[in-house]
């Protein structure tokens, strides 16, 4: 999904968006979720930004990486968000599997001269305290070893609260997604200058 704004601009700038359900709207509208408002926003404040959604609802970190030659090479977007790892550690994945399929995807978008925006992730607490504490470790440890922007939890102020969570309790609801683009903007906005 492609969401272009209006812009005089010779130059485009492209961000690409991949990740899981978390960014596809899922089970909202999708003119409500936080990709879309993040268009809405930088229409406003930074014309002539492209925002290309490749996320994939179910996606995890190996099938990300497979897909993602295939992303750069057709977008040739400046800067990569990658909001991936929470669907494999749901599936209690290893962390060391986990880690290293973000750390080849880094390196990718790297080696394509494009900056990368990790969205970090957490796991509820029925997963145990040495795994959903490692596992919330790899985000930090990424960004520091790779020396990039890093959104310590998207879902911070979300996550655990039934009134911006879907009947599942597991997705956000449409309430939360300004939230979700609240925990992103201040990380994102640097980077597009």
């Amino acid at each position: 999904m492609c969401l272009s704004l209006n812009s005089a601009h010779a130059e485009v700038k492209k961000i690409l968006i991949i990740g899981d359900s978390l960014s596809t709207a899922y089970g909202i509208n999708q003119n409500e979720g936080w990709v879309s408002l993040l268009t809405q926003r930088l229409h406003a404040e930074a014309p002539g930004v492209l925002v290309i959604n490749e996320s994939i609802s179910g996606l995890t970190t190996a099938a990300g990486l497979a897909e993602l030659p295939r992303y750069l090479s057709q977008h040739g977007a400046q800067l990569v968000l990658i909001e991936l790892g929470g669907n494999d550690g749901l599936q209690g994945l290893p962390l060391a599997h986990i880690k290293n399929n973000l750390r080849q995807m880094i390196t990718l978008v790297q080696k394509n001269n494009a900056q990368v925006l990790l969205l970090g992730m957490q796991l509820p607490p029925n997963y145990g305290a040495r795994y959903t504490e490692g596992f919330k470790l790899i985000y930090p440890e990424l960004a520091t070893e790779y020396s990039m922007s890093l959104v310590p939890f998207l879902l911070e102020g979300v996550g655990g609260t039934i009134q911006y969570m879907q009947y599942d309790n597991t997705h956000p609801s449409s309430d939360a997604q300004v939230k979700m683009l609240d925990n992103v903007w201040p990380y994102l906005h640097p980077l597009l200058k």
